[in-house]
């Protein structure tokens, strides 16, 4: 009998399962010996040149990476219990001339986050702390908000609490610099508002797994490192990983990352983070790949199955519906299979670990280039392995909905729903305008679709078969005019009518000024230059602010800026929203 499977070329190479199926067959007769071996050779044959097929076109998709003037990536894929193919691609190294290799070590930022996750769940089961309990329980100088905010919210990004990276680059500094754990930590703290009430909404925070070190530090006494390593990475032979909490320790075979320049040069990106929680996990490729089969026979913990369970279930809000985030990993699906996954990004670093827990397959990659996109990547080395596997839609053919009758509308018509429209959520802008008798939606210069109407309100966005309504609303005595986006049955996109807004000599005199945050502890300088207001922090270059209200000026890099008045029409200060970091107030010296 076969001791192993004879159809698996992953291990052995063709000619030693012939040369064991000639040892077998030397016992039978002639004749059914040489069908028998005739028939494990066609196979054999043909299994080597599927797997010969599947690496060359993996080696395709990364082929401009492949040479020894580029940064590039590192890349494993996994199949029932085993690294199918595994292969280093560009430099790791350019100013010394080293290669990427499998083993090579990177820095793969926020897919940190589900091994934070993981040390929560084990001081839970050790009674170490509780994931329910309030985080002042562990950190009694954070902030009371009026809100409890528990392990779980952090965990599941409900916190409401502000984005420490953000508030960082806010103040001035930079991620790439070193950040001091004392630092960042007062900066969280010295924040006087939330978000949003705990609970109540999702919104990604990297301060959450930023305090979870803390509690972990606090609940065990060891570091995140120490602890980690002891209950994780050395149960699971994971000897290539470590929370760098210390950028000057050394790490052999790292691979250094880079940006590229608009000539298509590179240049060193070289980072003294070293903050651990949110991110600060340098591993290999290959040392993921024992994470990544620890979800199908865990060995860390005493609870078995029932600590992964954990590990994929998702959070729920205050009102019981759920979180699409679990415990650093986010279930999803990719043409019709189940996945789990997560990504990074961090200076010029960039990773993505990408499952199909029930076809048992996996695609790690890590990457030292800025620019980099591992998540389509790896999406397209899973088209290559499961092509045969994906979930076809009820029909190929494209069902065309039963649209509505289309009218003409007089230019007059047009004119009347044409104009700017603010969205508050997302902080953006649309312009909706006529040309060639046809009304236009603009979300940017060459990124606009034709509306067709229903009727003189109600539009359907071209070669969206129907999915994509637009409802415009007329202004009302207390509300000005509305545009309502509407994709299929989601709820509708509010967004604002305003009208184009240019500074005068007045908003020129009354602006500019030195502003500061106390909870940043950071000055602002607002000045004009050329009829336009410009913002500067610290010694960094002024950047133009676009206005696009008398209290509202947007600037790309930062966020929207709202002004406040006094009575005699001078700015007294600004509340800056930008992005995970909202309502952060400034005053006027």
């Amino acid at each position: 009998m076969w001791k192993s499977n004879p159809f698996t070329i992953v291990k052995k190479s063709r000619i030693t399962y012939l040369h064991q199926a000639k040892i077998t067959l030397n016992v039978m007769p002639n004749r059914i010996a040489l069908a028998i071996y005739l028939f494990l050779f066609m196979l054999s044959a043909t299994s080597n040149y599927a797997q010969m097929a599947e690496e060359s076109a993996v080696d395709q998709l990364f082929a401009q990476w492949s040479n020894t003037y580029s940064p590039g990536c590192a890349v494993a894929v996994i199949k029932d219990g085993n690294i199918i193919y595994k292969k280093g691609y560009g430099m790791a190294d350019l100013e010394h001339d080293i290669p990427i290799r499998p083993e090579s070590v990177f820095y793969i930022g926020s897919v940190s986050k589900q091994f934070v996750a993981a040390c929560m769940l084990l001081l839970d089961e050790q009674g170490k702390i509780d994931l329910d309990a309030d985080v002042r329980t562990y950190i009694p100088e954070f902030p009371d908000y009026g809100y409890p905010i528990t392990i779980r919210n952090l965990i599941h990004h409900t916190s409401g609490v502000r984005d420490n990276l953000t508030l960082w680059e806010l103040a001035g500094r930079s991620h790439l610099d070193e950040i001091p754990e004392e630092e960042i930590f007062d900066m969280i703290c010295r924040q006087k508002e939330l978000n949003f009430e705990p609970g109540t909404k999702y919104l990604y925070s990297n301060s959450c797994y930023f305090l979870m070190s803390i509690i972990v530090k606090r609940a065990s006494g060891k570091s995140l490192r120490e602890y980690a390593d002891e209950y994780i990475f050395q149960p699971l032979g994971m000897q290539h990983s470590i929370f760098q909490d210390n950028n000057r320790r050394m790490i052999k075979n790292r691979a250094f990352a880079y940006g590229q320049n608009p000539d298509g040069s590179f240049n060193s990106m070289l980072m003294r983070f070293d903050l651990v929680g949110s991110g600060g996990l340098y591993s290999t490729v290959e040392d993921l790949f024992r994470w990544d089969q620890n979800f199908y026979n865990n060995k860390i913990g005493n609870r078995g199955p029932a600590f992964i369970q954990d590990m994929l279930t998702n959070g729920r809000y205050k009102d019981g519906t759920e979180v699409g985030y679990a415990f650093a990993l986010e279930n999803g699906h990719y043409k019709g299979l189940p996945t789990v996954s997560h990504g990074g990004a961090l200076g010029g670093y960039r990773s993505f670990y990408l499952r199909f827990p029930e076809q048992h397959f996996s695609v790690v990659i890590l990457s030292n280039l800025e620019n980099f996109l591992p998540e389509k990547l790896a999406e397209q080395v899973a088209d290559i392995y499961l092509k045969d596997n994906f979930v076809a839609a009820p029909s190929t053919a494209i069902v065309k909905k039963e649209l509505p009758t289309f009218i003409t509308l007089k230019p007059k018509q047009l004119d009347a729903v044409s104009g700017l429209y603010w969205n508050e959520e997302g902080a953006y802008s649309r312009k909706v305008y006529v040309r060639n008798d046809t009304l236009r939606y603009s979300r940017g210069e060459g990124n606009e679709s034709a509306l067709l109407p229903i009727d003189a309100q109600h539009f359907i966005m071209d070669d969206t078969n129907g999915e994509v309504a637009i409802h415009f609303q007329k202004a009302e005595k207390n509300q000005p005019a509305q545009m309502l986006f509407t994709v299929g049955n989601q709820e509708a996109i509010i967004s604002t009518q305003y009208e184009p807004y240019t500074l005068d000599e007045k908003a020129l005199k009354a602006i500019p000024g030195h502003y500061y945050s106390s909870e940043l502890d950071t000055r602002y300088q607002l000045g004009v230059k050329e009829k336009q207001l410009f913002v500067k922090i610290k010694n960094q270059d002024w950047l133009p602010l676009k206005p696009i209200k008398s209290d509202l000026f947007t600037q790309e890099r930062i966020g929207q800026f709202y002004l406040d008045f006094d009575k005699n029409g001078n700015a007294t200060g600004f509340r800056l929203q930008a992005g995970r970091v909202r309502n952060l107030l400034f005053t006027r010296l």
